[in-house]
């Protein structure tokens, strides 16, 4: 690879899309101005301009030869799915492809790697950030991008379906990634990485970061590292296999998150370790209250979640049983025991079992859990479940003491902002969370 790829994002997904176009875009003959609006009927797209005149098309680009020139999406929506789901206008460089995807309007990104990974390192940590944490995260995100675009080339390249369920008697088994993706390369929400353009101010400090590491990646076995990262392990991060389909990845097994790891043996497989570990608070790398070092990964929607590292979330039989039936659209009648079956390697529960009044069934793996547990998504699937109040055999009231924010797999956000601080370098940081891989430079 010589240079830098050309990056298919896809924004965002609706019926209508209005949009402006700032600076020299090619336009269709037809269509003059800079604002316009763009409608699904009859499976066209069809694009009206301020000035009324109208086109039809079955996909459309507007393109341009200038860095500088810029167009705007109006109420893209962000945090999809999460508690802090919003929508705002957002400003991004580069061409707007309009395609039609599953009965709606999908608007594309097409942009250079390393500019979309300026816009995603600014989304994703703060300005504030040390530029040791953010070179480490323009290497991981630059890497989990090209890994992501060489999987789907496999995956379409062998004509076969990619399978993310797994179901039994009795067991239902998911993991989610990114196969849904066929018209585009990657999301802009956190589906992905979170993407916003030019929306927000792109730092200095992330430029520099991404500068200073133009063209690096992790590799491993002479592929690209499928590199990830989540907000925080809870003192253990997790394998891939365990969230993800199941494939080992060498690169992406168990760490403990200390600068004690050596001497850490604990195996959070064994339910009564994990017990010990979870309702306890060790000693890590991401164990950390420090304000200004939590500001460099959780911007402001985030940073009102005071508890990560150790959290405890309570419902009433009512509750759950009424949450369970939602998220899964399955009656298991009242909730007698949520069951662990399957833990990995840093307490994160691979297989629950909800054992209800009408029904039983296991479900897996950790973000199907997670969803099932709450109205937008569970800190993570390392909890342990304590079963109170019972009347006739069934509790009526459910604790949940959990451990960590999100799937914890690779690099733990918060605990590498730790080591950034603490002094450690870029390449450190990455051989601390990526024991089996190298950086290389690609172009």
């Amino acid at each position: 690879m010589k240079e830098q790829p050309i990056i298919h994002v896809g924004i965002m997904a609706e019926s209508n899309i209005d949009f402006e176009l700032s600076g020299n875009y090619s336009l269709p003959e037809q269509l003059s101005g800079t604002r316009f609006q763009a409608s699904l009927i009859d499976n066209s797209i069809q694009i009206t301009s301020e000035d009324g005149k109208t086109i039809a098309a079955e996909s459309v680009v507007f393109s341009t030869k200038s860095a500088e020139d810029s167009f705007l999406l109006k109420a893209v929506t962000i945090g999809i799915d999460f508690h802090w789901e919003q929508k705002e206008d957002q400003r991004f460089r580069g061409d707007l492809k309009l395609v039609i995807e599953s009965g709606k309007l999908r608007a594309i990104n097409l942009v250079p790697l390393e500019e979309y990974l300026r816009s995603v390192i600014s989304s994703e940590m703060s300005a504030t950030s040390s530029p040791e944490l953010l070179k480490a995260h323009a290497v991981i995100s630059r890497s989990w991008l090209l890994a992501q675009i060489e999987k789907s080339k496999a995956i379409q390249s062998a004509n076969e379906k990619y399978q993310s369920t797994e179901q039994r008697e009795g067991e239902l088994i998911r993991w989610y990634d990114r196969e849904d993706h066929t018209l585009f390369d990657v999301c802009s929400d956190d589906h992905c990485q979170r993407y916003q353009g030019i929306t927000k101010i792109i730092s200095d400090k992330a430029s520099q970061a991404i500068d200073a590491t133009q063209g690096e990646v992790l590799t491993a076995h002479d592929k690209i590292c499928d590199a990830r990262f989540s907000k925080c392990c809870g003192g253990v991060s997790e394998n891939f296999e365990n969230v993800w389909e199941p494939v080992y990845h060498s690169y992406l097994t168990k760490v403990v998150d200390s600068e004690k790891a050596a001497t850490t043996c604990v195996d959070l497989r064994q339910e009564d370790e994990a017990d010990s570990w979870i309702r306890t608070s060790p000693e890590a790398f991401c164990n950390t209250t420090d304000k200004q070092i939590l500001s460099q990964v959780l911007p402001d929607f985030d940073q009102a979640t005071a508890d990560f590292y150790r959290w405890k979330v309570t419902y009433s039989q009512e509750e759950l049983a009424s949450l369970i039936r939602e998220k899964t659209e399955i009656d298991f009648g009242e909730i007698i025991e949520l069951k662990p079956i399957e833990r990995g390697h840093s307490a994160r529960l691979i297989k629950l079992q909800i054992v209800g009044s009408k029904k039983t069934l296991t479900i897996g793996k950790e973000l199907e859990i997670r969803r099932a547990l709450s109205k937008s998504h569970l800190y993570s699937s390392a909890f342990v479940i304590d079963h109170l109040n019972l009347q006739n055999g069934i509790p009526q009231q459910f604790v949940l003491i959990g451990s960590g924010w999100g799937h914890g797999v690779g690099l733990c956000q918060i605990g590498a902002a730790v080591m950034g601080e603490k002094g450690y370098n870029y390449q450190a940081i990455l051989n601390h969370y990526f024991r089996d891989a190298d950086l290389k430079k690609l172009y």
